[in-house]
């Protein structure tokens, strides 16, 4: 009986100890946990973040209309308005509202041609 509570002690131990050595996992792609450390979004993120962004130079209004906050109004209101030069312009403009544009600043973008 103490062979088998000594056995049973000693696997035990073991296995603690194996598991302090065990290599840490994350749930983070390597490229993402640089990232993180660096304070930069992963490529595939920033990437895809400019790719969405509806550029107001050039947007239909239905492209306009689907963004929150924006209705056929002030989508018009938008393409009447062009071009801008940044984005900031349609507050600048009083083409939309502050709290308006403070909702779709991160979904648009200003392209120059």
């Amino acid at each position: 009986m103490k062979i088998l509570i000594r056995g049973i002690l000693i696997a035990l131990f073991a296995v603690s100890l194996l598991s302090g050595i065990a290599p840490a996992q994350s749930s983070q792609t390597p490229d993402a946990s640089k990232s993180a450390e660096s304070g930069q979004k992963p490529k595939s993120e920033k990437s895809g973040a400019k790719a969405d962004r509806i550029d107001i130079n050039s947007a239909s209004k239905e492209q306009l209309d689907a963004l929150p906050g924006i209705g056929e109004k002030y989508a018009q209101k938008i393409i009447d308005g062009r071009p801008y030069k940044s984005k900031a312009e349609l507050v600048r403009k009083k083409i939309i509202p502050q709290s308006t544009y403070a909702e779709i600043k991160d979904k648009i973008i200003a392209k120059q041609k």
